[in-house]
Formats: structure tokens, sequence, C-alpha cells
């Protein structure tokens, strides 16, 4: 290698490169979304006791 640490593009390369960038960054924003949501829903919404199983489920033996 020559120890350059910068790497030549077509303009194509840069295109792709740039939509691929733009891409991710929009995929990042919408998960950062999903989890402030699930997060303010799970404070909003304090953790119920699990029901019971029903009559039919029986427990694992140990």
């Amino acid at each position: 290698m020559s120890g350059s640490d910068t790497t030549r593009l077509s303009d194509k390369g840069k295109a792709e490169a740039e939509e691929r960038q733009r891409r991710q960054a929009e995929a990042l924003r919408a998960n950062l979304a999903r989890r402030k949501a699930q997060s303010r829903a799970r404070a909003e919404d304090p953790a119920q006791p699990c029901p019971p199983p029903s009559p039919g489920v029986q427990e694992p033996e140990r």
C-alpha cells in the first residue's frame, strides 16, 4: 500500500457512497425514534405482573 488514507472514487463511486451514507443516517434516525417511543411507552405503563399460567400449561420440571 502507498500509505495514503485517501481513496480515489469515480463520480459513480462517490454517488454510491453518498447514497449509502444517506440511507445509513436515515436508518439510524428511524431506529432512534423507535427506541425513544419504546422507552416512553415503558415509562408511561409500569411493568405489570405476568398473568398466571393458563390451566393447560405445565410448569417445567426442575
